[in-house]
């Protein structure tokens, strides 16, 4: 259900192997990079696709082929390669290789076929766990039977009434008989009260024991596994097992068991009673029971279906809006939200259509169900008369058929869905014992294989071949011999795919070779022990996966497996300082309020990149590794940081066999050793000043990243220029110091540090703001607000509740019936004294019964109307309110400003599941409620009303129990609803750990984590078990009370009533009216209750809704104030603007800056990462407002100006693309603020971008699909047709945050050509972190820390020699020495 990985039928497993779709591969372009995919599909559809498992996130920004030719074809080449992937079974994506090439490759990705059976079910179960199951299924039986039994007493008890009234029992037999009965009935009750507690108690502990257990062997395999099969399932599907797939194990092996055998045992009691007593009626009532089953039967088969497409289509929805809400700047700087908003309303309307279905079918299914049971009651007596007149039968038997038979067919309709869940388990466990008993190729918790005493760390890589399981049709490494010598630094470059992670990845052992082998000293690797191996070896790649632990215990990771490990925590801690020092982390850490202790929140979110990077080196350097891997360890840093941890890395490799895989070559000059990498071949290797003199592909690749080189300063002019700067900057902070001081660091320094608690400093602060709580709003304003939404359907609502009331009256009515069939039976056929047969009784009798059997029917085909009626008006008010709510929920988040969606309770995934879960629970304010309601109080009024004017004194005994049987029939299902709900709460916590270690697969194993990490899941499963045992023994004392209290209220029922009638003061018609209304209808109303939508969830849901649309966000994109521009020049002056976070306002990020823009200029910001280049941008798109200063566009102030109309005149193109699903040509066009766009305009934009001609070569043009997110086209291709969207707008403002970052030098190339181009008579903004993009800028404005520190074109401030020609060196990579 969940990805399209998971089959239905696990003899399919092969189908996993290519699962990309037809519709999934026309774009997949150039995206066929070097690193395995994620079967591009499955994963990114749980929207969880951020995960170390992309191997480190490169090819998102990858594009296929380098060529060494130069710019001139770079752009065709770029977009190259459309790489068609056939669905084809297994055994076709290996075919076009050699056998024994095959076979290594299946070795790595199959996956054993586990024969689904209820075996495999308790395999993990202990002697004990049988002895428990044993003990609860005999009690579920016992309870069971019980509940029929109780029908025996009942008819008794009816006839002992008959026969006093008929004068044949004497008034101390008749006492002494119902005594006897009534203690009977205590008996019972007593006997359930502790069969249930102990079948519940014994099913849900064991239940839970069996599937920890089947929980902790799942991880245990998953962590044994090879890479090449993550990269098969992608760490979504492991994510699905853990948290899904073993919750319906545990559902179908905890209380669902012991509810089947109690239904079953139920279902057979009934009927042997019945046929007992009569086998002729208990044959012709049992058509009730196939009545009752098909009619469920049925109703549940499109229930089903309707649910299905009604979550399908708004799964569709849902994506459409986690799209949108990630990326929500992109759709604020275009002004989509209107668009997008009307795209996703598309599918609410299609989820709302198959809504209505899906409550219609509801309704019909429990009007047809009370329709049947007043229909059988009808039956009964009528058939009843028949055989009684012919003394075939008694009355009290008569009354125990009914009843019993009732109890039994509602018991078989409870039987399917619990005997479901068994199923689906079945299936569930199928699926993870697949993964359980797969023999793993390379198995890191093996003792195979053997050790080298003493490591000098040569590595050789000799003939290899190399092809990735998961992408069979792409040979990555083609005959590659290379020798790395101990104790030097080897680098390799290359474009992206020319297989350099693969080298590493080989060296690793994360996969094996199709050919050829790799040696450590002289030993071929698949010969050496695996744990061991990687634990000579440390990893740190280009995305750094941290654990979501303290920095201390991040660090400690690396000392696994080493001689280190079991060294005392002293000990520990002076490797982890020492390590941390090294990697120049100690300083930043220190200073962090918690020190070593701060958590670094799941994957490390919490600190910027290079302090992650920085830390993940202090853990590679802690074991002090023979073999030191980096694989691109500084991409994704900017100069700044990169200088740190280039810093860090160097004092790391001295000494030792290190890898280097660089995009940046200024990082690798001075490697013992360079290899140039083309398409999975080595083309050169030297040093850098051989490779130049070549002028081959390295020269190349220089010249592709060559910046203007500057003579070296000496240390002392440095210092000098440093102490200028200084001064330069003080003396501009004295000059504005009126503004230094907003909301100053000092003071809150202060205020935190009194603060002696355990919570870092910024969370308090944090605290000190959220003070402000909005009062929770009374219940009557939620419902007036939910009303609101359903003004338009005022009379179906009244509709609706007034057939909720004739619902209602159903069972008051009902019981005036029965008394009068009993009456009209209890007539006597014969003169008690004289034992003749009264002339005529049997007619009477007999027309009597037809009438008020008669009477049944008629009451049957009411109640189905009525219950149809209301289901039908109700389904529809509330889908109706469903989806407005949902789109005007969508809409006012669209409305806030960016500031909303930086606090950290509104993350994407947040506002989605609020969305998607929080807008259905508000229903339960609606209608529906309403109508429940509305029919329960009916109920009992009606019923305390007749019983009080036909017998008050038995009417006010029945009332006293109304209380504790509405709480039975409520708690009864309430409880069972809690009891799942409770199971999945409390292993979420667990899982979340277990999938944070599955999708860092590749950090857990080079790290050789895997029994560390799974000590710390069994050992967080244990103290579940623990936790939640103790619940269970508290909330089953509730559950298997609501089962058992109803026998005491009827035995009081029974035993005031029949002294009554001893007195003579009662007639029987008079009891049992009073009895059914009461108490049945009690039950009933109990039950009715339990259909309820949750009241509690919906009012919580309505709160929350109600403070989001009372939000006024200050920049409000709704509004209509503010001056609107007629035409723009493109003049934009800062005028000393100051700015925090709203969200960290302790953190100064703009501290007076100004600067101003001509019209048509380019200017380009730089700076060191958290220097507030991207600030800018943000300010000047409005997403915030500055705290100080003003931001001037034409001279007006952009605060003053009509929101919209000033964004429509500029255009963003940012870091990351963003593109959202559907075709190229939607996706251009989102970039348009009108509506009716010429192709023309559209095909120019294309042309500007560089992209018209590759969009012209995909089999389907404009009208190709991009994907989730986009993820169809490589990194190039989307940022250009980003920024075709944005010429598309023709803006005046151009703003290009770091536009290329992210991509490599190849694509880069054809990005900065688009973007030079599109630049072109505009004003231009751009942010850049290379360099050598901005030379051409007419202004280049150095940041640092908040401030303009130097201004002026690219020579002028080279020959400064300030602060940007510091930044350019950083980045020189001319020839040294």
């Amino acid at each position: 259900m969940l990805s399209d990985g998971i089959l239905p039928n696990p003899e399919h497993a092969e189908v996993l192997c290519v699962h990309l779709g037809p519709d999934t591969t026309t774009a997949m372009g150039a995206d066929f990079s070097e690193k395995p995919d994620r079967r591009s599909t499955g994963a990114s559809s749980h929207g969880d696709s951020t995960s170390e498992h992309d191997s480190t996130r490169k090819e998102k920004a990858e594009t296929s082929r380098l060529s060494s030719d130069r710019k001139a074809q770079s752009i065709a080449k770029a977009d190259s390669h459309v790489v068609q992937v056939k669905d084809k079974g297994e055994d076709d994506i290996y075919a076009h290789l050699p056998p024994a090439e095959a076979q290594i490759l299946k070795n790595q990705v199959e996956l054993p076929v586990v024969k689904a059976g209820v075996k495999i079910l308790y395999r993990y179960a202990t002697v004990n766990d049988y002895l428990i199951i044993a003990i609860s299924a005999i009690c579920s039986i016992a309870a069971g039977a019980a509940l029929p039994l109780m029908t025996i007493i009942f008819g008794n008890l009816a006839g002992e009434f008959n026969s006093y009234f008929a004068g044949t029992t004497s008034r101390a037999d008749f006492n002494d008989t119902i005594n006897h009965m009534v203690l009977y009935f205590i008996y019972i009750g007593i006997a359930e009260f502790v069969t249930i507690y102990v079948s519940t108690v014994g099913f849900i502990y064991t239940g839970e024991h069996i599937s920890g257990k089947i929980r902790w062997h799942y991880l245990e395999a998953c962590l044994r596994q090879n890479i090449g099969f993550f990269d098969k399932l992608g760490s979504g599907e492991i994510t699905t097992r853990i948290t899904a797939d073993t919750n319906l194990v545990q559902d179908g092996i905890s209380e669902k068991v012991g509810l089947t055998l109690n239904a079953v045992a139920t279902f057979v009691t009934a009927f042997v009673i019945g046929f007992i007593k009569s086998w002729k009626l208990t044959l012709i009532l049992s058509s009730t029971v196939v009545a009752i089953t098909v009619s469920m039967g049925l109703g549940s088969t499109f229930i089903v279906k309707y649910s299905k497409q009604s979550l399908g289509s708004y799964a569709l929805g849902g994506s459409i809006a986690e799209e949108v809400i990630s990326s929500i700047r992109n759709a604020v700087a275009f002004g989509t939200q209107d668009k997008l908003a009307r795209q996703y309303d598309v599918h609410l309307a299609k989820a709302e259509k198959y809504g209505h279905r899906v409550k219609f079918v509801l309704a019909i299914m429990i009007g047809g169900m009370f329709c049947v049971i007043y229909l059988n009651y009808g039956l009964a007596f009528w058939m009843g008369s028949r055989f009684l007149v012919n003394n075939e039968i008694t009355l009290s038997a008569i009354l125990t058929i009914l009843m019993s038979i009732m109890i039994g067919a509602f018991a078989f309709g409870n039987v399917a869905p619990n005997a479901q869940a068994f199923t689906t388990a079945i299936s569930a466990a199928a699926k993870i014992y697949n993964t359980i008993d797969r023999v793993s190729p390379l198995d890191p918790t093996s003792e195979k294989g053997e050790i080298i005493p003493e490591v000098k760390g040569t590595i050789e890589l000799r003939n290899i071949k190399h092809i990735y399981p998961s992408r069979p049709e792409v040979t990555v490494m083609q005959d590659v011999s290379l020798v790395i010598p101990a104790g030097k630094k080897t680098a390799l470059v290359g474009a992206s795919g020319s297989g350099k992670s693969t080298i590493v990845g080989l060296v690793e052992r994360f996969y094996d070779p199709v050919g050829g082998q790799v040696f450590l000293d002289g030993k071929d690797v698949s010969t050496l022990n695996l744990r061991w191996l990687r634990q000579q070896i440390s990893l740190v790649s280009q995305e750094p996966t941290l654990f979501g632990t303290t920095i201390y215990e991040n660090i400690r990771h690396g000392l696994i497996g080493t001689k280190h490990e079991n060294e005392s925590a002293d000990q520990q801690k002076e490797l982890v300082l020492e390590a941390a020092k090294m990697a120049n982390a100690h300083d930043f850490i220190t200073a962090l309020p918690e020190k070593y202790e701060t958590n670094v929140g799941e994957r490390g979110f919490l600190l910027s990149g290079g302090q992650k990077q920085r830390i993940a080196i202090a853990r590679a350097m802690v074991s002090n590794p023979k073999i030191l891997l980096l694989d691109e360890a500084t991409s994704a840093l900017d100069t700044k940081s990169e200088g740190v941890v280039q810093a860090a890395l160097e004092v790391a490799a001295a000494g030792r066999t290190t890898i280097t895989i660089a995009h940046r070559l200024s990082t690798i000059k001075d490697a013992d050793n360079i290899v140039v990498m083309t398409q999975g071949r080595i083309v050169e290797q030297g040093t850098h000043n051989e490779l130049l003199a070549t002028r081959g592909a390295y020269y190349s690749l220089i010249e592709a990243q060559k910046i203007a080189a500057k003579e070296e300063m000496s240390a002392e002019e440095e210092a000098e220029i440093d102490h200028e700067d200084d001064k330069l900057v003080r003396k501009m902070t004295s000059k504005s110091g009126d503004f230094m001081e907003d909301p100053d660091d000092k003071n809150i320094a202060n205020k935190l540090n009194r603060t002696q608690s355990e919570k870092s400093q910024s969370s308090v602060a944090m605290q000190g703001r959220s003070e402000n709580k909005i009062p929770e709003p009374s219940l009557w304003t939620l419902i007036k607000l939910i009303a609101s939404f359903n003004k338009k359907e005022m009379w179906w609502m009244l509709l609706g509740l007034s057939f909720s009331i004739i619902c209602g009256g159903g069972n008051p009515v009902q019981a005036v019936f029965f008394a009068k069939e009993i009456i009209s039976l209890s007539y006597p056929l014969t003169d008690p004294r004289t034992g003749a047969e009264i002339p005529g009784a049997a007619h009477k009798i007999r027309s009597d019964v037809n009438f008020w059997s008669l009477m049944y029917l008629m009451l049957a085909i009411v109640q189905l109307i009525a219950y149809c009626g209301q289901g039908l008006a109700f389904a529809f008010c509330s889908e109706k309110l469903i989806h407005r709510v949902r789109d005007r929920a969508f809409r006012t988040m669209l409305r806030q400003d960016i500031a909303f969606f930086d606090k950290d309770e509104n993350t994407a995934g947040a506002l989605t599941s609020f969305l998607s879960t929080q807008t259905t629970h508000v229903s339960g304010l609606s209608g529906v409620t309403l109508g429940t309601l509305l029919s329960v109080i009916t109920t009992l009024v009606a019923a305390i009303a007749v019983s009080t004017a036909i017998a008050w004194k038995l009417a006010l005994v029945c009332v006293a129990t109304i209380p504790v049987l509405l709480g039975c029939g409520f708690f009864r299902f309430w409880l069972l609803a809690q009891f799942q709900q409770r199971a999945k709460k409390s292993y979420e916590k667990s899982a979340s750990f277990a999938c944070e270690a599955t999708s860092a697969i590749r950090t857990v194993a080079s790290l050789t984590r895997e029994n560390d990490v799974l000590q710390q899941y069994v050992d967080s499963l244990e103290a579940q078990e623990k936790r939640s045992l103790n619940s269970v023994l508290k909330s089953s004392l509730l559950y298997a009370a609501s089962q058992s209290l109803m026998f005491a209220c009827v035995a009081l029922g029974f035993w005031y009533g029949g002294n009554r009638i001893a007195d003579h003061e009662y007639s029987m018609f008079q009891f049992f009216v009073c009895f059914s209304a009461v108490i049945f209808g009690a039950q009933s109303a109990g039950t009715i209750f339990s259909f309820a939508p949750d009241m509690g969830k919906a009012k919580q849901a309505a709160a929350e809704l109600k403070i989001l649309f009372d939000r006024q966000p200050t920049i409000d994109t709704w509004s209509e104030d503010g001056a609107s521009l007629q035409n723009v020049e493109g003049h934009i002056e800062f005028r000393d603007v100051h700015f925090r976070y709203p969200t960290r306002p302790e953190q100064p990020v703009l501290r007076g800056i100004n600067l101003s823009v001509k019209p048509g200029q380019y200017i380009a910001l730089v700076g060191a990462s958290g220097c507030g280049k991207s600030t800018t941008i943000a300010l000047l798109e409005r997403f915030y407002d500055p705290l100080v200063g003003g931001i001037y566009i034409d001279g007006k102030e952009i605060s003053s100006l009509n929101i919209n109309d000033y964004r429509s005149y500029i255009a963003l193109v940012s870091q990351e693309p963003t593109l959202y699903q559907g075709t190229i040509r939607e996706n251009v066009l989102l970039g348009a603020d009108r509506q009716d766009v010429p192709d023309s305009a559209i095909e120019h934009a294309c042309r500007e971008a560089n992209i018209y001609d590759f969009i012209m070569s995909l089999p389907d043009g404009f009208s190709t699909v991009v994907g989730s997110k986009g993820s169809m086209l490589s990194g190039g291709q989307k940022q250009r047709v980003a920024i075709a969207r944005a010429l598309l707008r023709d803006p005046k403002v151009l703003l290009l945050d770091e536009a290329t970052s992210a991509l490599d030098s190849e694509s880069e190339h054809v990005v900065q050509a688009a973007l030079d181009k599109a630049a072109k008579g505009r004003t231009t903004i751009a942010v850049a972190h290379r360099l050598s993009t901005i030379q051409k800028a007419d202004i280049i404005y150095v940041f640092d820390q908040g401030r303009i520190v130097e201004q002026g074109t690219h020579m002028e401030l080279m020959s400064k020699g300030g602060r940007y020609s510091e930044l350019v060196n950083l980045q020189s990579l001319g020839k040294t020495g």
